[in-house]
């Protein structure tokens, strides 16, 4: 079965030369030239590819939504920008981040990884402490029941992305961010009620939490 990978590039040169390359390594890919419509697009697709210069809404905003739409799809970002702090933002949602110009042997060997990765946290269920994790259905378990915890869908968000940075603390700004795609405003307590309504479903204690820790002054971290 092909893989599908979604292709974001408003650069058509660049974007038809890229898209051909990938084709003649035997991908299927969906190459738009904007963000709009790429919630759709992404349907089906295996990994996303996405420049961060794009009419409209640029690579990062479009790369958040898609994201919070796909928790467990891998985004590779492109970029002519080279910049550490453009790379730190990018990198805070998407799985890896490759600076233009690129050899095209150099993208496929990222995709090739990055599908990998994906494909084993797929298949692998991620045991934290009483909680089985199923990420490639979504699932959330208790390991000694079986019983399925359902959760909404900005707190398997919430949760979702602090299981992709698994062991990193997390300020609430950049959780914030990554899951309403919009500004933190310091005083907002939208994110502690949601982390609140969370631990409630997901600890043994919620007064002691083990799975979501709470770190002071900065924000939150689940340990591997």
């Amino acid at each position: 079965m092909s893989v599908t990978l979604l292709y974001i590039e408003d650069d058509r040169e660049i974007g038809s030369a890229v898209s051909a390359d990938l084709r003649e390594r035997e991908y299927a890919v969906r190459w738009l030239e904007s963000g709009e419509g790429a919630i759709e697009a992404a349907e089906g697709c295996q990994l996303v590819i996405l420049d961060v210069m794009l009419p409209g809404l640029d690579g990062f905003t479009v790369g958040q939504r898609l994201k919070r739409a796909y928790p467990e799809l891998p985004v590779l970002m492109l970029s002519a920008r080279t910049s550490i702090n453009d790379k730190l933002q990018g990198l805070e949602f998407a799985d890896d981040y490759l600076t233009k110009p690129f050899h095209p042997d150099e993208l496929a060997a990222r995709i090739e990884v990055l599908l990998r990765r994906s494909a084993a946290v797929s298949a692998e269920p991620l045991r934290l402490k009483h909680l089985i994790v199923e990420p490639g259905s979504s699932i959330v378990k208790e390991a000694a029941s079986g019983r399925e915890i359902m959760l909404t869908g900005k707190q398997f968000q919430i949760f979702s992305y602090l299981l992709r940075h698994l062991g990193q603390i997390l300020t609430k700004e950049q959780i914030y961010e990554a899951v309403w795609g919009e500004s933190y405003i310091e005083g907002d307590k939208t994110l502690m009620v949601h982390i609140r309504y969370l631990r409630e479903k997901l600890e043994l204690d919620p007064a002691v939490p083990e799975i979501i820790e709470t770190v002071r002054g900065i924000g939150y971290r689940v340990r591997g």
